[in-house]
């Protein structure tokens, strides 16, 4: 998710696989693939930078060595010293 800016200085997340477009005009102007539009205060610029450091974050996430699963015990048969 990345963050933005409505006009009126409340900010909200947004998915940024839903982003179709943006635009300036002279607004900044946020498609997304259903047709909700959005004016945010950020510039287009801004947006893409946030949008690549996100994709960033998520190959890094991915990409990071996942911790080896726990050995699990086995058991076994002991000989009784007594017998």
């Amino acid at each position: 998710m990345i963050t933005v800016t409505r006009r009126n200085g409340t900010a909200f997340a947004l998915n940024p696989d839903l982003i179709e477009r943006v635009e300036a005009t002279p607004d900044t102007v946020i498609t997304l693939v259903s047709g909700t539009k959005y004016v945010v205060a950020e510039t287009v610029q801004q947006i893409v930078d946030e949008v690549c450091q996100f994709r960033a974050a998520v190959l890094v996430a991915t990409s990071a060595p996942s911790p080896e699963p726990a050995r699990r015990s086995r058991l076994h048969s002991v000989s009784n010293p007594e017998k």
